[in-house]
């Protein structure tokens, strides 16, 4: 009876014996992405995290983040290539969580796909435990669901949850926010995972190009830039958070740069940011030359060159941009928050960036 039932669930597209494989090849990477409280290993049908590691903090404030990857996953899909996914799907849920002061602590991840190939699932996988080892936070499950009928054999989706920790008084956000505050911008990779509908729309459908066309602006194929991986700011910010007076920080996602600044903005004060301080990587100026985008759709859209920002006293500014050189991340001072009772709120880009 177990192998009939076996053979029809086969026969509908789903394959135990593929999911039990990639299980078998993940292990090793699931293994990498430990932390001392994990509980248990791969296997249960709950991660565990010993939550007595908690203990040590007076009022600690538990905070959690969902998030996916978008059409990024389009193009791995079109490259073939999905060791760096991960870096993205990680990426994008820690750092909203580091915007708070929050450490990340444990992560799962969720693989829905129209036929599991075990060496893609273990690609896949391996990219978002070695994005977690960066981001310094255990992964303890996850799920891998195989829907033949609904995607095609090739496609996948993939998303993520995380959840994290902070001090009650440690954390950061708008009320902490005072005049004078410097916006720190820090250097973004690529497009990270935001916008890749209009990146797409423009390479693939105006322009015509394909993912091995040899970009000279680029310096590599056009495949290569689109998929450069999510930088992961965790580390950097918890040192912000915990060496600097750093007041708040902004994720830049969707919605770039000024949406993003403005939701950690007290409605009494606005900030402006002057794009003289920056060049945006050549990516985003030819989305914005090709597709013949304009600028406020484009800064919009797209992260522009900023993936994540931070506001913080003047007299922790030096400070600042030494721990994060320490961590690798190229930033720079890019603004400053004032009093406008015109502008109350709001993040105002002025300036242009050179040679645009």
């Amino acid at each position: 009876m177990t192998d009939n039932q076996g053979n029809a669930y086969a026969q509908a597209g789903v394959d135990i014996h593929a999911a039990d494989r990639a299980v078998d090849l993940m292990k090793t990477w699931v293994e990498k992405a430990r932390r001392p409280e994990m509980v248990g290993g791969l296997g249960g049908f709950a991660g565990l995290f010993d939550a007595s590691a908690l203990t040590s903090y007076k009022r600690p404030l538990l905070a959690t983040s969902t998030d996916g990857v978008g059409t990024k996953v389009a193009v791995a899909q079109m490259m073939d290539k999905h060791d760096t996914i991960g870096f993205d799907l990680v990426g994008m849920v820690v750092d909203d969580l580091v915007v708070c002061g929050a450490e990340p602590l444990f992560m799962t991840d969720y693989i829905a796909t129209g036929k599991v190939v075990p060496e893609r699932i273990a690609a896949i996988v391996k990219g978002i435990a070695e994005a977690c080892v960066e981001a310094g936070c255990a992964l303890v499950g996850g799920e891998t669901a195989e829907h033949p009928g609904l995607l095609a054999p090739d496609e996948y989706d993939v998303a993520g949850a995380t959840t994290g920790v902070v001090e009650a008084d440690g954390l950061l956000g708008p009320g902490r926010v005072r005049p004078g505050d410097v916006v720190i911008a820090m250097a973004a990779s690529g497009l990270h995972s935001n916008g890749y509908s209009l990146a797409r729309h423009v390479f693939f459908t105006q322009a015509g190009w394909t993912v091995d066309r040899q970009v000279d602006e680029l310096g590599r194929t056009l495949g290569e830039e689109l998929l450069e991986p999510t930088r992961i700011y965790t580390k950097a910010g918890l040192a912000l958070a915990r060496e600097t007076e750093t007041h708040a920080m902004a994720h830049v996602t969707g919605g770039g740069l000024a949406n993003n600044l403005a939701r950690v903005m007290p409605v009494e004060l606005a900030a402006t940011i002057d794009r003289t301080t920056w060049t945006p990587g050549p990516v985003f100026d030819l989305v914005r030359q090709v597709g013949d985008v304009s600028q406020p759709d484009l800064e919009a859209t797209l992260n522009c060159g900023v993936g994540m920002v931070a506001l913080t006293a003047p007299d922790s500014v030096d400070t600042a941009l030494a721990r994060l050189a320490d961590h690798g991340i190229d930033a720079w001072v890019a603004g400053e928050v004032v009093v406008d009772p015109q502008q109350q709120g709001s993040v105002n880009l002025v300036g242009q960036h050179p040679g645009w």
